[in-house]
């Protein structure tokens, strides 16, 4: 392979990295953080997705769009649409254990991607939206080294913003929620309003993945969030690199889609007849990884730690 090719390969490979940092951060706000169990990530990625791109794209008589916005106020649209969903969603299963969360979220995804799927008007359903351009055209930044920056750029103001609301006394309530609900709730906390807001910042932040994802593809179609890579790749980087820790959250997208990377290299040179079992293997062996970090190391790869203001107190 050619340096160029080499490189080219490496900058693909950490925006996608990068635009999932964003999604599992935004399902450690919600799981890390709070305890919910979110199985719908795929459908707040792609709300956020497609009102980007209906906002910054050109004119098209196929679908709802032609407002040709700038790409920082796609992004906003993203997220706002995307908490605006999420506080919709949450005020529904707010007071929802679990597993019937759960399952809540879960159905809630597919509906929203059979509803892209099928409303033509707003989505162009199968057709998908193409031409979603990337930002500041014209400018050094107009190329994929540029948006690998940008995405960078959107990890390091997510994560520091993250890493300031867990070390606040909300964040103190989140987690004081997801260790002894009853005895939080018996210290006067609203469990049902902090729970609420856990859950609707952790959408905005997945609806921010998904504008990213949409300005760097170029492309939307409703194949692009099925539950495999909006959801369960997402909650395996999460689990893998550390809930509960940004910074694992942040490592384990890399290892993660790093190893989702090269089974996808290893099942090409498979032979042609077994090229259809190829996508299951990638899974097979993504969970194999799994079971193997599930087992070493509990709780991650980066376990969680307690703010440097507690530890520090802990230590005087």
């Amino acid at each position: 392979m050619e340096l160029a090719s080499l490189l080219g390969y490496l900058v693909s490979f950490l925006t996608f990295a990068g635009i999932y940092a964003v999604l599992t951060m935004g399902l450690n706000t919600q799981w890390g953080f709070t305890g919910q169990f979110n199985i719908g990530i795929a459908g707040f990625f792609a709300v956020g997705a497609y009102t980007s791109a209906i906002l910054t794209t050109p004119e098209s008589p196929a679908y709802l769009g032609g407002l040709g916005m700038p790409f920082l106020v796609g992004l906003v649209g993203a997220t706002l649409a995307s908490a605006l969903v999420g506080l919709v969603i949450g005020r529904i299963t707010a007071k929802l254990r679990t597993d019937y969360l759960a399952i809540a979220t879960i159905g809630i995804a597919e509906m929203i991607r059979l509803f892209i799927k099928n409303e033509d008007w707003l989505t162009n359903g199968v057709r998908g939206i193409a031409g979603i351009a990337r930002p500041f055209a014209g400018t050094p930044l107009d190329s994929p080294f540029g948006y690998l920056l940008i995405v960078v750029a959107f990890v390091v103001l997510v994560y520091f913003l993250l890493e300031r609301a867990y070390a606040s006394p909300w964040g103190r309530v989140l987690r004081a929620i997801r260790e002894n609900e009853p005895a939080t709730a018996a210290a006067g906390k609203s469990i049902a309003r902090f729970r609420l807001q856990a859950f609707v910042l952790g959408a905005a932040i997945m609806g921010l993945g998904g504008g990213l994802y949409a300005h760097f593809f170029g492309f939307l179609s409703p194949e692009a969030f099925m539950p495999l890579y909006g959801t369960f790749l997402v909650w395996v980087m999460l689990i893998a690199g550390g809930s509960g820790n940004n910074r694992g959250a942040i490592l384990g997208a890399v290892v993660v889609w790093g190893v989702w990377t090269l089974t996808e290299l290893s099942t090409d040179l498979l032979p042609t007849e077994y090229a259809t079992q190829a996508a299951a293997l990638r899974v097979l062996l993504i969970g194999v990884l799994l079971q193997i970090i599930l087992v070493t190391r509990p709780q991650g790869i980066l376990p969680e730690q307690p703010p440097k203001l507690i530890a520090r107190k802990r230590k005087d």
